[in-house]
């Protein structure tokens, strides 16, 4: 039986997030501590663990078949891979830093200027994309201590909260690029391994849906149900239930994560009661 063979950072917040998917779609890993191979009891998988820069590498390489890496990092590596999927975790900006007292406008006073970065292809890139001439000093981690021991005047480097920034007397000035997890592949797939590929794709695609959406139950008087309905589009249409009440039903719909509070206060507008809302787990469509 074939087996899909997929790279996942050994340590760290991409790798909590990647295992967190992998269990949500129903694939169970006996994985030890330390270990840096491991196999999935119940789906045709197989776990690398390895350092996230080396993941595009070893995709492009053959010696896994899928990956899951910041999109950072796949940019950074340009490896010849298949970029499957956008994951939606993980999520973090590639941003440039300066003094906290800087009263810094925009990109251009940057000319002249030297940056430290672990990300010297794609600063170089966002540099010549807006005609700047900067000194680029490459280095590997520790990035914000740069500016403090007079290595560079600016840094460019992966941001979540910006309390490391702050904690090295910086701030964020400018943001080079967004990125997230991605799903990546290897180009030349045999057709069983794509096959469990697209399986797996279809896990992840009903476990998404789920946390995008809602699932809402609620009363309301029949008199009010056509201008409910107009409200809750849901997968196709609301299911309608008559209540015990005379007059009254029960409505069940599905609303979207990001429409959720507006829509509410829209309903009970329109007259629904009792509005029940709950998670979704997983949504097939």
């Amino acid at each position: 039986m074939n087996v899909l063979k997929i790279a996942i950072q050994k340590s760290g917040r991409l790798s909590e997030d990647s295992l967190k998917l992998i269990k949500e779609c129903g694939i169970k890993l006996n994985n030890g501590k330390g270990k840096l191979k491991a196999t999935a009891d119940n789906f045709p998988l197989e776990f690398l663990f390895l350092r996230d820069d080396d993941i595009p590498g070893y995709v492009e390489d053959g010696v896994a078949d899928l990956g899951i890496v910041g999109e950072n990092v796949l940019v950074e590596k340009e490896n010849d891979v298949e970029l499957v999927k956008k994951l939606g975790f993980s999520k973090c900006r590639l941003s440039i830093g300066v003094d906290r007292n800087w009263d810094y406008k925009n990109i251009h006073e940057l000319e002249g200027k030297s940056i430290a970065t672990s990300y010297p292809k794609i600063l170089g890139n966002y540099l010549k994309g807006k005609k700047v001439n900067a000194e680029i000093h490459e280095i590997s981690g520790s990035v914000e201590i740069a500016p403090s021991i007079g290595l560079a005047e600016a840094v460019c480097d992966i941001v979540s909260s910006g309390s490391t920034l702050l904690s090295n007397g910086l701030k964020e000035a400018d943001v080079i690029m967004r990125s997230e997890a991605v799903l990546i592949a290897q180009n030349a797939l045999s057709a069983d391994k794509r096959n469990i590929l697209n399986q797996l794709i279809f896990r992840i695609n009903a476990v998404q849906e789920g946390k995008q959406n809602k699932y809402i139950l609620l009363n309301a008087p029949n008199s009010a149900i056509d201008e409910i309905i107009s409200l809750l589009p849901g997968m196709k249409s609301p299911t309608i239930l008559p209540l015990a009440m005379e007059g009254w039903s029960s409505l069940h719909s599905v609303v979207k994560e990001d429409d959720f509070w507006e829509v509410i206060e829209k309903l009970k507008k329109a007259g629904a009661e009792g509005i029940l809302v709950s998670s979704i787990e997983k949504m097939i469509l």
